[in-house]
Parts: structure tokens; sequence; C-alpha cells
């Protein structure tokens, strides 16, 4: 599908300013569409004047959606409907006599004019479902008056407010819809009508008279904790004075609260203000902080106490006088330091998930530092690992510090020049090679595979837990190439970082 740009630019040659506009206008409309229970279509002329074009589509959720069909993309001729013809032309908001038939369901249709400035950027055909029609509620009758009151801003520039259109988009998640909770508020900021959900989040503010009558931004500044400039502008955005949205916290209770003020011309006439009571969803976001904190603080200290395993190693290698267990302890140190790398590494991330170059280029430097051949090349990374997550990432690092070490240990001569391992990622695999221009595999490689412990964790941990590809073999020009293959899938982390 298409983006909003990418359609109206095919069409039409508007300018980034009404382009912006027009993202406002779709970033907010489900506010109309909800209000008047009906959907919403957004026709743009093309340059040509011989048709429409359907760039966006929204359905309500208050009500019976009259398009079963995505119209998004799809063509209407000039003149094939007279209400869109009508209100393009004059500037106004044309309405249709009588009900039209569509799919054996009443509907009745409307064009709203977009207007931004002096120019008619396009037109809304707002469709309503009159499948069930009966007296409407006192709900009902407010909704619908709100959405008189929209559809004539819209008509006039007025609507979207864009500060407070990308402010509400932009935190989409706490936004609070129609069905949340509304507030009606007259031209002096007083209510005329509260909607049950709307009163259920004033109780639980602490409020304890009715609502209607009452002047709802003295009220607001009076049960929100805040003082001094916070409170003031509570009491703005709550009156209805400022298109904004805030959040209103008690110790019990958190509310969002969205401000939409109506205008007709330079002349206020009231305001639509919009509840949602959101603390169940703070109180789940703080559970959630709270328990990605005590990961992290694990993941911490399960670092601090690997290196300290690894100091106790390190300094009990020092004693020893047989090499060979020096050697040992020496290569349980770098097994012991690669997965505290990794701990150091998520203790710092917030969604078990790491920059893995980050961990092999500390991996690379570790091996050096504890490596018993002094006069080998130091190792280089090429490509890019990505972000892997940590169950991945621990025993992949794991491997690398096994395969380094043994071409440093085994591989490398005084002629030697290059130890790499080299990455290449794909959306399905992670391809890693690690090479030496070293003296290359032994003819007795297969024994010696059996019986070096490094090469037996190496395997199992590729073929066994990774569930990939491991083979050895010589490099081009001379040495010798690990190369393994690393199953990733969309669900292990993402591709490489830029």
């Amino acid at each position: 599908m298409a983006s909003l740009n990418e359609l109206i630019r095919a069409v039409a040659d508007l300018p980034a300013a009404d382009l912006d506009w027009l993202h406002s206008l779709v970033a907010d409309w489900h506010l109309l569409a909800d209000l008047s229970f009906s959907d919403l279509v957004l026709w743009v002329p093309t340059d040509d004047g011989a048709a429409y074009l359907a760039v966006a589509q929204v359905r309500p959720t208050t009500g019976p959606t009259a398009f079963q069909d995505d119209l998004v993309g799809s063509r209407c001729a000039r003149g094939a409907h007279q209400m869109l013809d009508a209100a393009l032309e004059n500037g106004r908001i044309v309405r249709q006599g009588d009900p039209q038939w569509r799919h054996d369901v009443p509907v009745r249709a409307e064009a709203i004019p977009v207007r931004r400035g002096g120019r008619i950027l396009g037109v809304i055909a707002r469709n309503t479902s009159l499948v069930s029609v009966r007296t409407p509620s006192r709900l009902e009758l407010t909704y619908l008056q709100c959405a008189g009151d929209l559809a004539r801003m819209i008509s006039t520039g007025l609507f979207p407010q864009i500060g407070a259109s990308a402010e509400s988009n932009a935190l989409s998640d706490g936004s609070p819809r129609v069905g949340d909770g509304l507030i009606r508020l007259d031209a002096a900021g007083v209510v005329s009508y509260a909607s049950p959900n709307a009163l259920s989040a004033y109780r639980r503010l602490g409020l304890t008279a009715d609502l209607v009558g009452t002047e709802l931004g003295l009220l607001t500044a009076e049960l929100a904790p805040s003082v001094g400039p916070v409170e003031a502008a509570v009491g703005l955005v709550a009156g209805g004075r400022v298109p904004r949205r805030i959040q209103i916290e008690t110790d019990t209770v958190v509310v969002n609260l969205r401000s939409i003020p109506l205008t007709d011309a330079a002349t206020r006439v009231g305001a639509i203000v919009l509840l949602r009571d959101v603390t169940e969803v703070r109180r789940r976001d703080l559970q959630l902080l709270t328990k990605d904190a005590t990961i992290r603080e694990i993941h911490h200290r399960v670092k601090n106490n690997l290196q300290a395993v690894a100091a106790l190693l390190r300094m009990q290698a020092r004693r020893m006088d047989e090499p060979r267990a020096r050697e040992a302890l020496n290569e349980a140190v770098r097994r012991v330091g690669s997965i505290a790398i990794v701990h150091d590494t998520l203790a710092a991330s917030d969604d078990e998930v790491v920059v893995f170059d980050v961990i092999v280029d500390r991996v690379l430097a570790m091996v050096v530092d504890v490596s018993a051949a002094p006069a080998a090349p130091r190792p280089r990374r090429t490509g890019t690992f990505g972000e892997l997550p940590g169950a991945l990432a621990t025993p992949l690092s794991m491997v690398l510090t096994e395969l380094l070490q043994n071409a440093l240990e085994h591989g490398v001569t005084d002629q030697s020049r290059l130890v790499e391992i080299r990455a290449v990622r794909d959306s399905e695999q992670l391809h890693i090679d690690v090479d030496d221009d070293g003296r290359g595999l032994p003819p007795d490689f297969d024994d010696v595979r059996s019986a070096n412990l490094g090469l037996r964790i190496v395997r199992t941990l590729v073929v066994g837990e990774l569930g990939g590809s491991l083979e050895f073999g010589p490099r081009p020009g001379g040495g010798t190439r690990v190369s393994l293959g690393v199953p990733i899938g969309e669900h292990r982390g993402s591709g490489p970082t830029k």
C-alpha cells in the first residue's frame, strides 16, 4: 500500500506545507469519524481536474461502517458525485437530501471541503450508516453537535490544530479517544455535558459533586496536585483555552486529558475535552520498568561475579608451575570473560538485545590480552553482526573466543599477518568466517578436533545450541578458514545498525 504522500504526489503537485496539513488532518480525523458515527474518505482532486483520488479512509469505532471495502487508491471521475464537485467549487459543506442505499443499508452522505488558508486541498466524504435509526440519546446528540463544529472548522481552515494534532499523534499510546470520556464546554469554559466515562474519571480524581455547570478549568486545577505554572497550564487546557494534551496525576489515579477549542472564525464557541483514565496502563508501565531495571541489575551482578571468578582463576594460574595446568586455567579465564562481556552489555540494554559488534571488539581485545602468543598478529573484525538477543549472543561470543584463541595458539606462525573475523548478515542467516594465514590444518586434524576441548565446545554450541553449521577448511591463499552459519530469523534481533 502506497503512503499518503505517494498517493497525493501521484495526482497532485502540492507544496510541502499543504502535505503537512493533510497529514495533520488524517492524524486527528478519527475524532470526526467517532463523533459523527461516520466513515470518512479524503478525496484529492487531480491536477488536470478530471478526477478525484481517495488517499485516506477511516471508520468509526462508535457505530457501524458504511463501507466494507477499502477505498484508498480508487478514483472517482469529476461529475460522478455532485456533492464532491459542489464542496470543492464552493468551499462549503454540502449535505445530501435523501439517504442512498448501499448493500441494502441506508447511508446519509455529506461533503466537507478541506481548507488551508485560501485554498481547498480536497474534500472529505462523510458517510453515515442509518442501519439502526432510533431516537438519539443525550450523549449521541452531543457527539453530533461536536462533529458539526469540527466539520465546520475543517471547511473554514481552523482544524486541524497543528501543534495539538502532532502532539497527540506522537503520544498516541495514551491519547484519549471519544469513547474514553467526553466533556462539552460552552464559550465560558463551563461544562454543558459530561459523558458517564468522563464523570467517572473525575470521580476518581476526587470530585464529589456534579460536573455540569462547573467551570472545568478551575475545578481541574483544584483537583490536580500541582502548583504554580503547572497549575495554570492545567486550568488553561482543561478550560478549553488551548489545544493541548496534559496528564493529571494523583497518588492513586492518572488521567490523560486533551482539549480541542471550538471556534467560529475568530469567535470562541466552546471546547471538546477528551479524557482517558490510564491508571492501569501507568501501573503496568511501572511494573515493566521495575522488571527491566531488575533484569539489568541481575546482568550487572552476574557480570561482577564472573569477573571476580575470572580474577581468582587468573591469580591461581600465576601460582601454577605446571604449564598445562596454567594454560587450562587461562582458558577458563577467557571463557568466563566472554560470558561476562555479554552480561555487561545486556546490563545497559533495555530489551535484552545487544549490538554484537561491540561484544566482538571486546572479545578480540580480551583474547589478545590473555593470549600466550605475544608475537601473534592482532585480530580484527570486518563486516557487521548487527543486533542480537542475549540468548544468541552468549553462546556465539564463547564460540568466537574459542576460535580466536585456537587460531592464535595453533594457527599463526612468526610470519603470520592475519587473524580476522568477517561477518555477513541477511534476513535469515548470520555468516561468519574466522581466518588466519598461518600453518593451516594438520594432517591429523580430525583426531585433534576430537581431543581439543575448545573445539568440542565450539561444535556443541554451534550445532547443538544455535542450530547452525560449522566447517573447517583451508583459506584461499594459505592458512585456515572456519565458517559458521547461524540462523537468526526476524524474532532474533534486528539487522545491522546504522
